[in-house]
């Protein structure tokens, strides 16, 4: 019988070593896998940061739609209360007419 130790040995090096190879690519698959995961967390994290912006400058408009309100609203009384001036002007006129 011959002798095949050699080679058989050389071949289950190989094997051994094409499967050292596989498991090197599925760990660089783990890895790219890992870094696809990291992108789309910082992905998600840009989206939430970029929606507090915009909630920032909801509240920073409601804020000015509510000074502008206030605004009209003390335009309103002033206007009111000057009206109401004129209305006693006039019946202080009407007295001293009667008078």
């Amino acid at each position: 019988m011959p002798v095949r130790r050699g080679r058989e040995c050389s071949t289950g090096e190989r094997e051994r070593e094409r499967e050292r190879e596989r498991e090197r690519e599925r760990e660089r698959e783990r890895e790219r896998e890992r870094e696809r995961e990291r992108e789309r967390e910082r992905e998600r994290e840009r989206e939430r940061e970029r929606e507090r912006e915009r909630e920032r400058e909801r509240e920073r408009e409601g804020e000015s739609k509510r000074e502008r309100e206030r605004e009209r609203e003390r335009e309103r009384e002033r206007v009111e209360w000057q009206e109401r001036e004129r209305e006693r002007e006039r019946e202080r006129e009407r007295e001293r007419e009667r008078e």
